[in-house]
């Protein structure tokens, strides 16, 4: 069957290479045992275990991999800054890195090119509910998650899941991407048991879905009445088994599950292992296209001084969002993208043609003062309703548009922490 012959060759080319896992290890072995002696020598009751896809062994090949390394510190601790302690701690490893703020601050080290490790404080929780972060589950992600991939065939399936979300970039919790996290994937595998029943399932889903895996509710009703509202808004809910009240697939927008089910859909209808891999609009063929059409096209860099990350990405999206809504009202555009580098940069693009006229809403008629000025500015004004409108015509292409659209919202850019922004090219 050419499905099964497709992931078979997708699992080939998903796997780790071993020099890989054997350079991660290799550097854990060093450094764990430097941590712990450091956090000995102050006196600090905590332990350190390894987190994350590596721990569970449901890895992908990546261009660059992240290793999540906690400081489980003692209950004893509740209230107090662990992230501090922690900090501390590492100074004395005498290894550069970096400060990451968030709820909890944690902490980036670069280790080689091909791989990072993130160090986070965590509290010892024996009970989900007492957590003061969600960090302070991960603990219990890891044992559950083993347990339930015992067998390699589950395993696999894991992988490929995960593999088919990374394509169609909607891998990750991040709000930037809005999408599922490692931990939802691996919790939908061990629901549906396999990726191809996951496929199957989510291209034919219409309505909210709620994957209660160790049915730690009655039913649906009871799950709405005691998980708050904040966390049921998701198009999907999966109940954490390590944690009933929490939403697992809280940060999956409709956005995002739609170009999931759009994705499934696609490699249901004609499997190959393109599907598995991550396309990168061909801007040059965009470009081409264009040209051919008459229509405009634009490529832009924008920059962000926040910190690089889930912060960052957030506020470069959020501007791309913006900037699209404004060229919407006088563009038709009809190709589209927004690509983060996972640090303060995003290059954007946008090919479109002009709407030509379109109107623009003016005062109250009876607003004499400003509807004066209105008439000022605009040549061609009518009375609709008890508005006046004016007709006007856009005939500049998407660059112009946004070149001077800068100029003239340089109070925005400031407002949405945008600090370049930058035309790469433009036809």
């Amino acid at each position: 069957m050419k499905v099964d012959n497709v992931l078979k060759e997708v699992l080939v080319n998903i796997n780790p290479p071993k020099e890989d896992l054997d350079s991660i290890s290799k550097f854990l072995k060093s450094f764990i045992p430097e941590l712990e002696k450091s956090i000995k020598s102050l006196r600090i009751d905590a332990s350190v275990f390894v987190g994350g896809s590596y721990a569970k062994g449901t890895m992908i090949k990546k261009g660059r991999y992240d290793v999540d390394v906690f400081i489980r510190f003692n209950g004893k601790y509740r209230g107090k800054d662990i992230s501090k302690l922690a900090k501390t701690a590492l100074s004395k490893t005498k290894r550069k890195f970096s400060v990451v703020h968030g709820s909890r601050d944690y902490f980036h080290m670069d280790i080689e090119d091909n791989f990072y490790i993130e160090i986070i404080p965590v509290i010892n929780t024996q009970k989900a509910k007492e957590a003061e972060n969600i960090t302070d589950l991960s603990y219990f992600h890891v044992g559950y998650i083993r347990k339930k991939i015992k067998n390699k065939k589950i395993l696999d399936e894991i992988k490929i899941a995960k593999a088919f979300l990374h394509a169609c970039r909607c891998y990750g919790a991040e709000s930037y991407v809005k999408g599922f996290s490692g931990y939802a994937v691996e919790l939908i595998i061990c629901y549906y048991k396999t990726f191809i029943n996951f496929a199957k399932s989510l291209s034919k889903l219409k309505e909210k879905q709620i994957i209660d895996i160790e049915k730690l509710y009655k039913n649906k009703t009871e799950i709405m009445m005691n998980m708050n509202g904040a966390k049921t808004e998701s198009p999907i809910i999966i109940i954490d088994p390590t944690y009933k009240e929490r939403n697992a697939l809280a940060a999956l927008s409709d956005e995002t599950l739609e170009r999931t089910k759009k994705a499934c859909k696609e490699f249901l209808k004609n499997p190959k292992k393109e599907n598995f891999e991550i396309k990168k609009p061909d801007l040059e063929k965009i470009k081409k296209n264009a040209e051919k059409k008459g229509t405009g096209f634009c490529v832009v860099r924008i920059v962000t001084d926040k910190q690089e990350g889930d912060i960052a990405g957030s506020k470069l999206v959020k501007f791309y969002n913006h900037l699209l809504d404004e060229l919407n009202k006088y563009y038709k555009i009809s190709s589209k993208g927004f690509e983060y580098n996972g640090k303060h940069e995003a290059q954007i693009f946008f090919s479109g043609k002009t709407k030509g006229e379109y109107l623009i809403a003016g005062p109250d008629i009876k607003d004499q003062k400003n509807r004066d000025a209105f008439e000022l500015k605009h040549e061609s004004v009518f009375v609709k309703g008890k508005r006046i409108y004016a007709k006007e015509n856009c005939d500049e292409k998407i660059g112009e548009f946004i070149a001077e659209w800068k100029i003239k919202n340089y109070g925005k850019l400031k407002e949405m922490s945008i600090t370049g922004l930058e035309i790469k090219d433009q036809i």
